[in-house]
Order: C-alpha cells, then structure tokens, then sequence
C-alpha cells in the first residue's frame, strides 16, 4: 500500500450547503493522518488548469457555517474531453496528489471515475440539495434546502390566509420529487406534484382545492417540483378550470444558499473525515453513502448505476393529510 502525503480536494456541480463543511473535514482530516491537503479550485476546471492552494487548518478556519464554496465550483466541458482528462491526471501527477476528494453530485463522480481510469486515486462525497441520488440515503445539502423553502412557504402561507388566496410554489427537483414531497408535508400542502408520479390536474389538484374549500379552507398551497410542471402553467390551468386567481412563487436558486444546518454539517464533517481515512487506508475508487445513518464505502461504478425511487410511505402520508374528506 503506498503512502499518502498529498491530497487534492475540489467541490463541483451545483453547490451545496454543507459543502465547506466537508472541505473543512477533508483539510483537518488530512493534517491529523500527516497528510498535505491541496483546495483545487472551480471542480475539475480547476484540475485542468492548475487553478489550486494550499490549505491549512487556517484556510478552513470560519467556512463551517458558510453556504456555497470557498473553492468554488464550475462546470467543466473540457473535462467531458479525453483530452482535458488527461491534462487533469497530468496535473496531478505534477502536484505529486496522492488522492483527489470530488464532493458533488452524480456528474462529478462520473468525472472522477473518469480520472480514476487513468490511474488517479479518488473518493466522491454526495453533496446535492436533491437527494437523488441512487447510492445513499442522503445527500449534503437537503436539509438545509428544506428548512429554506420551508421559512419561505410559512411566510407566503401568511399573506396567502389573508388574501384567501391559492399559491403555486416550484421547488427544485428537475428529476426527483424527494425535495418537494418533503416540503409538502412539512407545509401541509393542499396538494404536492412530483416528476415521479404522473398526476391529473382535476384529480391532484382541483378536486383537492375544492374539497378543502368545502370543508372551510379558503386558502390553498401547491408544491411542484420544477421537473413534474411549470408552476405558471398551472397557475393559469387551475385560474381556467375554478376561477381562484393563483399566486406563483419560483424559489429558484434561494434553495442552494444560506447556513447549514446542523445535520448538514455534522453528516459533512463526517463525510469528508471518512474519505481522508479511507484513502490513508488504502481504500480508493469509492464513494462515502449514507445508509441508517451509518458511512458505508461503494465501489463508484457500482453507486452509479444505483438508482432511488421515491418513497412512496411518505406519498401516501402526503395524500392522508390532503384527503379533505367531508
């Protein structure tokens, strides 16, 4: 087993909050196995242009409770190249990097399974405010996303009561419903739409709004996830059908930003710790999932043709709490 001396750390895709507490993991982790720690800046961009620094105990000093990255991120076209994956192994080669830490989402560990090919050593760490992806039961990020579209829902709730109105909310989740259906619930949405699961606008959504009318609601809240329907579109489809004058709110990218909260931090720090061990001990070409609430190592071209299905127990908790029966 070779000695590891040198290692790189790099954040890509879209950002995540809880991402510097995983680099803050990874640099502290580092230096407590005698291990120097590299920040590899703007993802695999970075690797490919030699965009680095060297980090320390200090640099990290601070970021624990910072949204977004301070080794920014990017998204790498030239990676997507042969040629730009061979300039990035070069690179590392000439860094003398023991190891490269990818924290991000599915896209970056293809990219690091790609850089592992060429004989670069590699640990990915799920940081996606999606929770989607297929290899661990959770993902740094979407808590904290949650919690935020949340505050912002709780608030248009208010001005929603007073108006008697209908808001539409669109959520992030161009793929996966899990960030909407969470949000649903924890709101006690009048109805929730999900890329998963087809849905029927009179069905899912009309038929609910008037059921809670007639039970004495007189304002309603809509979640849809950005991949399950336009929130304007069914604004206007839901303004044809009854006649109510619907609200629409775009969260957006308000979702990525903001302090982490405590169990993003904490499942991060852990996260970024078990990767920096992990490649001490001579363990490489894996990703560090969550599973129970226990790190778990996967081989990375076994995680990445793991696939997540939503769960449908908190589906069927969402439709009970939406039934409105009179």
């Amino acid at each position: 087993m070779a000695e590891i001396k040198r290692i790189g750390v790099l954040t890509s895709g879209g950002d995540a909050p809880g991402m510097n507490a995983a680099v803050r993991a990874v640099v502290r982790g580092a230096l407590a196995f005698d291990v120097e720690c590299i920040g590899i800046k703007r993802g695999w961009n970075g690797l490919i242009n030699n965009d680095f620094i060297k980090m320390d105990s200090i640099s990290v000093s601070h970021i624990l409770s910072s949204g977004g990255t301070a080794l920014y991120t990017a998204r790498s076209e030239e990676f997507m190249t042969e040629k730009g994956r061979q300039k990035a192994a070069a690179n590392c080669k000439l860094l003398g990097l023991d190891g490269v830490i990818a924290i991000g989402g599915d896209g970056t560990f293809r990219g690091a399974l790609e850089l592992s090919r060429l004989g670069i050593p590699v640990i990915g760490i799920p940081a996606t405010i999606d929770n989607d992806i297929g290899c661990t039961h959770y993902t740094i990020g979407f808590d904290t996303a949650c919690n935020t579209a949340i505050e912002c829902i709780d608030k248009l709730r208010d001005t929603m009561q007073a108006h008697e109105r209908c808001s539409i909310v669109e959520v992030m989740g161009r793929n996966a419903g899990y960030l909407a259906l969470y949000v649903g619930i924890a709101v006690g949405a009048t109805a929730v739409l999900v890329p998963e699961i087809e849905w029927d606008l009179q069905k899912d959504v009309i038929e609910k709004i008037r059921n809670a009318r007639i039970v004495g609601h007189t304002h309603f809240m809509i979640v849809v996830a950005e991949g399950a329907g336009k929130a304007y579109k069914i604004g206007e489809q839901i303004r044809q059908e009854i006649g109510l004058d619907p609200r629409v709110t775009v969260l957006g990218h308000i979702q990525r930003g903001g302090t982490p909260s405590a169990r993003d931090r904490e499942c991060a720090t852990r996260m970024g710790y078990h990767a920096v061990k992990a490649l001490t001990e001579g363990r490489n070409n894996i990703i560090i999932a969550t599973r129970s609430g226990n790190m778990v190592e996967l081989p990375i071209e076994e995680a990445l043709q793991m696939k997540k299905s939503l769960q449908m127990e908190r589906y069927e908790v969402m439709e009970a709490m939406a039934s409105y029966r009179h």
